[in-house]
This record gives C-alpha cells, sequence and structure tokens, in this order.
C-alpha cells in the first residue's frame, strides 16, 4: 500500500502558477482544491495507520480524489497560462 501523499503541485508542476491564480480568482476552483486535500489527507492517515478504514470506505475515498484530481486538471488545462512577473 503507498502512503505518498498526493499534493496538487506534485501531481500537476507545470501547473502550479494556474494553480495559485485560480485558487485565489475562481471560487469553485478554490473549493474543489480544498476537498481534494481534504480527501488525500484522509487517504494519507487510512494509509499510514494513523486512522485506518475498511476497504470500502477507502476505495471510494480514492474514487473522490480521482473525481476532483480529474476536475481540476480539466480546469488548469482550460485557462490562458499564467506567467508570473519576474525581477527583471
Amino acid at each position: 500500500m503507498s502512503s505518498t501523499p498526493h499534493h496538487l503541485a506534485e501531481e500537476f508542476p507545470e501547473y502550479v502558477v494556474q494553480m495559485r491564480y485560480l485558487r485565489e480568482t475562481d471560487g469553485h476552483f478554490h473549493r474543489i482544491c480544498s476537498e481534494y486535500e481534504e480527501v488525500n489527507h484522509e487517504i494519507h492517515k487510512a494509509e499510514t495507520d494513523i486512522e485506518p478504514c475498511d476497504d470500502a470506505r477507502m476505495v471510494n475515498l480514492r474514487k473522490r480524489r480521482l473525481a476532483l484530481k480529474d476536475e481540476i486538471y480539466g480546469m488548469l488545462t482550460r485557462v490562458e497560462p499564467v506567467v508570473e512577473d519576474s525581477d527583471v
């Protein structure tokens, strides 16, 4: 069983700037990212036996995390790329 956290910045490193921008400007994106983090944390606690759960709950949590991740990815790929200001 894997106990590696699936943080969004690690899952989508090429979209870190877009994620930060959308979290600040899009309430729905902010909510689904927050829910993803909560579900991901629950999975991590179960996988590391901090708060074990039964197999059915684990399957449901993983399905929910995947659905949220798919929705997040869809939103990231539809938005225009955000360029960070650089100190030149």
